[in-house]
């Protein structure tokens, strides 16, 4: 069982930066590759990016945030983050992190493969 909190969402104007963080609970965090998705008022659920398990050397990201934003993971303190830089009105969503026990071959991208979620932390980016 794997516990997700989110933190760091707040407002921020356009071009500005924020530092998402999910602090998990649970044992073996490195066994779980672990992902961002977000989610807008009358949108679907969208990936945002992803980290394998073990010592995260594969990242994934959507193509709309590559370049601005960074995944990456810190199992000592069990927490994964996400660093967006140069942010857009249209990155605003409720964010989420995700955790799924980690199979080499399995799709990181699509969050049904996603067992664990966070709460969410609410990201808005004001033009």
């Amino acid at each position: 069982q794997v516990q997700l909190v989110e933190s760091g969402g707040g407002l921020v104007q356009a071009g500005g930066s924020l530092r998402l963080s999910c602090t998990a609970s649970g044992r073996t965090f490195s066994n779980y590759a672990l992902g961002w998705f977000r989610q807008a008022p009358g949108k679907e659920r969208e990936f945002v990016a992803a980290i394998s398990g073990w010592s995260g050397v594969a990242t994934y990201y959507t193509e709309s945030v590559k370049g601005r934003f960074a995944i990456s993971r810190d199992n000592a303190k069990k927490t994964l983050y996400l660093q967006m830089n140069s942010l857009k009105p249209e990155d605003t969503a409720v964010y989420f992190c995700a955790a799924q026990l980690f199979v080499m071959g399995r799709p990181l991208t699509s969050y049904v493969n996603y067992n664990y979620w966070g709460q969410g932390t609410q990201v808005t980016v004001s033009s």
